[in-house]
This record gives structure tokens, C-alpha cells and sequence, in this order.
């Protein structure tokens, strides 16, 4: 085999190749910092391939009708690889912030009608998440297709007919065994703690002779709202009407599911899905970071200005920041955890399947 040299291994030539500033005309020098914004946005692109070559292997794990142990532990190396890339994206636009407004407007009418709207592989990456269309803020007057070609537009729309990450979490959830196992159901052992936590809190605002009448009224208020958002967890009519008012999206047994790994989340065989759920929730917030650094930069460059491809500019990332969170379902279940001192004991059989059970005398 011949050997390999490193420029022609990375095709350094192409590679270096490729940062053309569009500021220089035939008698006028480039702007300067056009070279950033360039490198900036390339390198963007080329950590966007990398986070789906990543996904794509995560997806072909939960693709999967049953889903190897071991093959978690794949997943969540992927996903942490991802977020790793996230916090390099985020320090990516601290660099391209080196430059100032004035510096910006030297190229900036070299840019209409781009815009980093348009591009695919993060939008690819959006969907691939599970951001559906509908979900979407507006970003300009024009349908969501025009900003692309034909042939990119169909690549959207095909992500958009395939499962979604979300999507195969929310099933792989739903598989969890272990809710009802050996005539133990978690879900009547744990609502009997809850009620006791609830029967408990209200014992205490009683006995609370310092706090005033309103305040104590208000505070059995409090818990009694609370309850009732406890119910969706043992009713799952009430939780489909919320997934049908858009308040969430996991099923019910999926969000039973992972609530039952988050609170038993110390059994050795749990310890991997809720390293997992973990990391989608920190993929989420990531992206979240990005998408406000983003915003932020952009107000900071442009003001309220008009964005390159037409858009609101800051209004538009500023309002995608607040609402493209997928994975809220998971950070919302903090709202249903009760102290370990309280949880239900789980029967010894059940541990020892939850567990790394070896007896060298077993065949």
C-alpha cells in the first residue's frame, strides 16, 4: 500500500480551497473578516456531519424491535460525543463575536439573500431530533420549501416521514418491563407514596402556627395544584388530552417509564437508560445555548434589522431559542420525583432482575 501523506489524506487542497470571499471586486480588496465568517460557518457545517454521523448510528440502535443492553452504552457514547461538539459550536460563535457591527456591514450585502436557514444538514438534525413542521416559528412570509432547492426540500420532507429520534426513544420507553413484574405494580405502590408525601406536606402547613390563615390557605393551594398534575401520571385519558393540547409529547407508558428509571435510577440495569435520558436532556439544552448565543450575536451584529434571507433577524432566533426544545418531557419529570427515604421498596426478586445477578452454581 502506498503511503499516506497527511495533506492528501485530509485534502488539504480542496479543503483550503474553498474560502472564497464574495466582498472583492475586480479593483477592491476582500473585507477582512468575511475569512472568519466564512471559516466559522464551514466549520459549523463540517461538526453538523459529524453530530449526524453520530445520530444515524443511534438511530439504527433503536430501530431495533428489542434494543441490546450493551448497545446503550453505544448510544450514550454517541450522544455525549454530541454534546461535546455542542460546546465547541457554542465557542465557535465567541469567535465569530471578535468581530464587530461595523466590520459585518463591510460584506454583509455580499450575503442577501443567504441565510443560515438554509442550512440542510441542520435542518436535518432539527427533524431528526423531532421537530416536526408545525411546530416550527414562522421564518419568513414565504412556505418553509421555498428556501430550498427541489432536490433538499424532498431530503426534508423524506426526515420528516421517518421516525425521529423522539420517536424511537418514546417507543423503546414504552418496552421498559419492569413496571408490573412478579405481581408487583410500581404504579399503585408509588401512588400510595405520593398521596402519603401530599397527606404529609398539608400536615405540616397545618401545624404551621407562625404562617398567617391566608398563607397557609395558599399553600395548601399550591399543593393541591400540584396533585392534580400528579394525576396525569395514574390517568392516562388525562395524559392523552394533554399530549392533545400540546403540554407534552411521551406517551403514558413511556412517561412512566422513565420516571421509573429516574427514581430507581441506582439499580445497576438502570444505570445506562438514565444516562441516556440524561443526555437528551442536555443535548436539548445545548442546542438551546447555541440557539440563544446565536440570537444574541445576531442582535448584537444587526440590531433589529431584517435578517439576510428575509426573516425577523433577532426575533426569529430569539423566539426558536424559547420554543425548539424536544425533549421537554424529560426535564419535566423532576416535577414527580419524591425523596429515595420514601420510595416504594421494590420486591427482593424484582432487585436481583434489576441487578448483576451471577451464581456460579446456576447452569
Amino acid at each position: 500500500m502506498k503511503p499516506t501523506h497527511y495533506a492528501d489524506y485530509l485534502r488539504l487542497d480542496q479543503l483550503l480551497s474553498i474560502q472564497l470571499p464574495r466582498s472583492c471586486g475586480p479593483d477592491e480588496k476582500a473585507a477582512h473578516d468575511e475569512m472568519l465568517f466564512i471559516i466559522v460557518h464551514q466549520a459549523h457545517e463540517l461538526w453538523f456531519k459529524q453530530i449526524l454521523h453520530e445520530l444515524s448510528d443511534v438511530f439504527n440502535i433503536f430501530r431495533n424491535q428489542t434494543v441490546d443492553e450493551k448497545n446503550i452504552g453505544i448510544a450514550v457514547s454517541r450522544i455525549s460525543r454530541i454534546t461535546v461538539i455542542q460546546k465547541v459550536l457554542i465557542e465557535h460563535l465567541r469567535i465569530l463575536e471578535t468581530m464587530t457591527p461595523l466590520d459585518f456591514l463591510e460584506f454583509r450585502d455580499c450575503l442577501i439573500p443567504a441565510s443560515g436557514f438554509q442550512s440542510v444538514q441542520f435542518r436535518l438534525l432539527e427533524i431528526g431530533l423531532g421537530l416536526k413542521r408545525d411546530a416550527r416559528v414562522q421564518y419568513s412570509q414565504n412556505p418553509y420549501a421555498i428556501s430550498f432547492s427541489p432536490e433538499d426540500a424532498a431530503a426534508l420532507k423524506a426526515a420528516e416521514e421517518s421516525p425521529s429520534l423522539f420517536d424511537l426513544v418514546d417507543k423503546w420507553l414504552e418496552r421498559i418491563p419492569f413496571l408490573e413484574l412478579d405481581g408487583f405494580n410500581f404504579w399503585e405502590s408509588y401512588r400510595g407514596a405520593v398521596n402519603r408525601r401530599f397527606a404529609d406536606d398539608r400536615a405540616f402547613v397545618d401545624a404551621n402556627t407562625q404562617a398567617t390563615a391566608e398563607v397557609r390557605a395558599k399553600q395548601r393551594d399550591e399543593i393541591l395544584k400540584t396533585e392534580q398534575h400528579f394525576e396525569a401520571l395514574f390517568d392516562e385519558k388525562m395524559h392523552q388530552k394533554l399530549i392533545e393540547a400540546g403540554a407534552c409529547r411521551l406517551s403514558f407508558r413511556a412517561t412512566n417509564a422513565a420516571l421509573f428509571i429516574n427514581l430507581y435510577r441506582d439499580q445497576p440495569i438502570l444505570h445506562l437508560p438514565f444516562r441516556l435520558l440524561t443526555l437528551l436532556i442536555d443535548m436539548d439544552e445545548l442546542f438551546q445555548t447555541w440557539r440563544s448565543q446565536h440570537a444574541h450575536m445576531v442582535h448584537r451584529m444587526i440590531g433589529t434589522k431584517m435578517g439576510t434571507g428575509g426573516s425577523s433577524g433577532h426575533n426569529y432566533l430569539r423566539a426558536t431559542a424559547e420554543k425548539y426544545k424536544i425533549f421537554s418531557d424529560l426535564s419535566n419529570l423532576s416535577t414527580f420525583l419524591i425523596p429515595r427515604s420514601v420510595l416504594p421498596e421494590l420486591p427482593p426478586e424484582m432487585r436481583k432482575k434489576l441487578g448483576f445477578y451471577f451464581n456460579q452454581y446456576n447452569n
